[in-house]
């Protein structure tokens, strides 16, 4: 693992699949202009509408996702997480994956994650999520992926952040960095995004990269913004605010290194 640059899309996702990805494509070629070198896009990056209508444009969304995934990784010669997008479940058209996909400057899938945590909340400010009325949830927990130039990665996706067993576990694995990308609510944003986050970089002594959404998509749709790079120390190295954009910051392997020795809470662990 070396030192690198890595950045945290922010982005206002629409209803508008093409419009969506022709935002994301400016946004990474001004990370890349900027210097990163390992790139992570929001949940939701491609498109952000109601239920319903995503599914009935699973497909298309998913296929034409993942091609647009792998040219950004090859014409820019980065390592891309596209951060939640839709895959249809096979043989069930009411049912779509929420899956993050994670590839090379190749183009070759690395690492592919099916949202394990759905989002089924009545908030009160008169929001009510359904997200497993259209969203299968995934049977496995993320594997990390090990890169040589990058470190150990691992996946995960909004609501998970929630879950800190899934993260136990990708630390159990020797997890360096974690991908945190959300559509987190406006609501909930404000007083959970960043203390959570926080706790999952100081409890598992790592980096976290969480891209998000902010800002109004459709109706009373609304995401808190502020993707954020967070070092093993939980000292957050940069914030995007709530205008889309994005959060960058050096990834250190010294870093993580100096903060496990100064902490070395892993190794102290009793019930594993």
């Amino acid at each position: 693992m070396k030192p690198y640059l890595a950045a945290a899309i922010q982005m206002t996702s629409k209803p508008d699949l093409e419009k969506n990805l022709a935002e994301a494509e400016e946004l990474i070629e001004l990370a890349v202009r900027r210097g990163a070198e390992l790139i992570g896009l929001p949940e939701n990056f491609a498109f952000l509408g109601k239920e319903e209508e995503k599914l009935s444009k699973a497909q298309e969304i998913a296929q034409k996702a993942e091609k647009f995934l792998k040219t950004m990784a090859q014409r820019f010669q980065i390592t891309i997480l596209g951060g939640g997008f839709p895959v249809p479940v096979k043989g069930d058209p009411s049912k779509a994956y929420n899956t993050a996909l994670l590839v090379d400057p190749t183009g070759k899938e690395l690492s592919r994650y099916q949202k394990v945590h759905l989002f089924d909340v009545d908030l009160p400010d008169g929001n009510t999520y359904q997200e497993s009325s259209t969203v299968m949830p995934g049977t496995k927990l993320p594997d990390i992926y090990s890169s040589q130039d990058l470190g150990n990665l691992g996946l995960s996706i909004c609501y998970d952040v929630r879950f800190p067993e899934l993260y136990r576990h990708l630390s159990g694995q020797g997890v360096d960095v974690l991908f945190i990308p959300a559509a987190f609510t406006a609501f909930t944003g404000k007083d959970h995004w960043q203390i959570l986050l926080q706790a999952r970089a100081i409890e598992n002594t790592c980096y976290i990269i969480a891209p998000a959404q902010t800002g109004n998509h459709y109706a009373r749709r609304f995401s808190h913004g502020h993707a954020v790079i967070i070092d093993p120390w939980g000292l957050i190295l940069d914030d995007a605010g709530q205008q889309p954009g994005m959060a960058l910051a050096e990834i250190d392997p010294h870093r993580v290194k100096q903060v496990r020795q100064q902490m070395p809470s892993l190794q102290h662990r009793i019930f594993v």
